[in-house]
């Protein structure tokens, strides 16, 4: 009878092992894109009307009282040094917004990750799908509201 050893023994995972993701991440990031375009305009109206209520309220209303500001010897309006730090504030907040509150909701609310490691993905698929999704979310949001910034006149090029 031939008795078998093992010549390594069984490695545990470290809690604090480097991430290993697979391309398994792009149905999940795939899943995200189809949930999000039955909500879309709702989505984005939601994302650009906050930034256009601080546009109004202090570019258009504060603005009359600051007038120009000059920044590195450049003479710029205060409601166009509104509106660039507004487009940051924004990408900022819907990046934020999708990478905590629905991504938790995802997890613990809906179990919606419960279900996708029933699949073949790992929970490392899982976070870099969910994390290049906040960072589609945040680009989509901006760009909207550039375009709407381009439209009101505010811009007149994507630079700011």
């Amino acid at each position: 009878m031939k008795s078998t050893t093992l010549q390594h023994p069984p490695q545990r995972l470290s809690p604090w092992r480097m991430p290993r993701p697979t391309l398994r991440f792009w149905p999940v990031f795939q899943r995200n894109l189809l949930v999000w375009r039955k909500l879309a305009i709702p989505s984005l109206l939601g994302n650009i009307a906050e930034p256009l209520m601080w546009l109004v309220a202090f570019g258009y209303g504060m603005g009359a009282l600051v007038g120009t500001l000059t920044i590195n010897g450049t003479t710029v309006p205060y409601i166009l040094f509104l509106a660039s730090g507004s487009i940051c504030m924004s990408a900022m907040n819907a990046a934020s917004f999708e990478a905590l509150y629905s991504a938790f909701s995802r997890m613990h609310v809906q179990k919606t990750w419960d279900g996708i490691m029933n699949a073949p993905v790992g929970l490392d698929d899982i976070v870099l799908a969910e994390m290049l999704w906040a960072a589609f979310k945040a680009l989509f949001t901006v760009t909207a509201i550039l375009g709407v910034m381009l439209a009101l006149g505010i811009s007149h090029s994507p630079k700011l």
